[in-house]
């Protein structure tokens, strides 16, 4: 029996927002974007704050919380916004840190903050 679940992303590109398989769902990187698939702007702090909503969100479909969240993986355009990333990311991480990666790269259209994560939600 296959018990991969797999939840489709609203926008126009070739991958699902999530999958869950077994105990775990995995999120595809979530960028700072509106429901139509444009980019917000704002400085690091907000956008940030959008990306982690939305995926508080995809974990809420699939049944899972931020505190769930067992791994972190973070990009960032600008490695001089890693402190203010930082203070927002703990607003909603402090709880229960997950282990987390966080590295400087060039994202899509610009963006300042890409970020996957995967969580436990058990069998």
């Amino acid at each position: 029996m296959n018990n991969i679940q797999r939840y489709a992303t609203p926008l126009p590109m070739p991958f699902s927002k999530a999958v869950r398989a077994g105990g775990f769902v995995f999120l595809s990187g979530v960028l700072p974007m509106n429901s139509q698939g444009q980019l917000l702007g704002g400085g690091i702090v907000q956008q940030a704050r959008a990306v982690i909503d939305r995926i508080a969100a995809t974990l809420g479909e699939a049944g899972a919380t931020l505190g769930d969240v067992v791994r972190v993986n973070v990009w960032l355009s600008n490695w001089d916004d890693f402190a203010a990333f930082n203070e927002e990311y703990r607003r909603h991480f402090d709880a229960a840190l997950p282990a987390r990666s966080t590295v400087q790269a060039v994202l899509y259209g610009g963006a300042g903050v890409e970020i996957e994560v995967q969580a436990w939600v058990g069998e």
